[in-house]
């Protein structure tokens, strides 16, 4: 699809999008403070930016109870890794390349904190025990070493009604199932692939 009028300057992106004022920029700080850390500790979710040596970017979902990353100190924090689908995008690319971003949510909460740094995969086993939920350890973690923190402006929340408004349609919990059908050459068809991967849901979640 061709366009007429793309922006490719910084010039022509200012008179778009002005410089931003002070506030916002200065915002920005080098370590993990009290809010940070308090933030985090509240989140059960967050979205992993990575991209591989070629510039391909990435972005891989995160979930579990609240408080599941942990920070160790003020600069660094570590993300368990639970079963899934075993694509690993976000750990192949750290080994070539290691800078992440980061955006926690809290259900309901309309601001998000980014974060910012380069990312090592740790195998430790004091750390993994740490991480444990139901007995089980994680498989590895992504250690974050913090580079840059801040809350971002919750605009976007309030316009997406986030958390106020119900979206969703019916079908979506068989989303995953028809799609795969639709895709992939497999002997099972769309119910049969609902069913295996609700199974997994219930029993694969650690």
């Amino acid at each position: 699809m061709e366009f007429e009028r793309l922006v490719t300057t910084l010039e022509e992106l200012r008179e778009i999008l002005p410089t931003p004022h002070a506030n916002v920029v200065d915002k920005e700080i080098h370590a993990l403070d009290e809010h940070c850390r308090d933030f985090i500790a509240r989140s059960p979710f967050l979205l992993v930016a990575s991209t591989d040596g070629a510039g391909r970017v990435d972005v891989s979902p995160k979930g579990d109870p609240a408080g599941f990353v942990r920070v160790l100190d003020k600069t660094t924090l570590a993300i368990p890794e639970r079963p899934g689908n075993r694509r690993a995008d976000t750990f192949q690319n750290v080994l070539e390349h290691p800078n992440v971003g980061l955006i926690f949510l809290i259900p309901g909460t309309k601001n998000t904190l980014r974060v910012r740094g380069t990312a090592r995969i740790a195998r430790d086993e004091l750390l993994l025990e740490s991480m444990a939920v139901e007995g089980k350890k994680p498989l590895m973690a992504l250690v974050v070493d913090v580079t840059l923190a801040y809350f971002h402006c919750a605009k976007c929340i309030i316009r997406s009604e986030l958390w106020t408004s119900d979206l969703g349609r019916q079908g979506d919990e068989r989303l995953l199932a028809d799609t795969t059908a639709a895709y992939v050459e497999t002997d099972l068809t769309a119910d049969q692939l609902n069913e295996v991967i609700i199974d997994n849901e219930r029993t694969g979640l650690y």
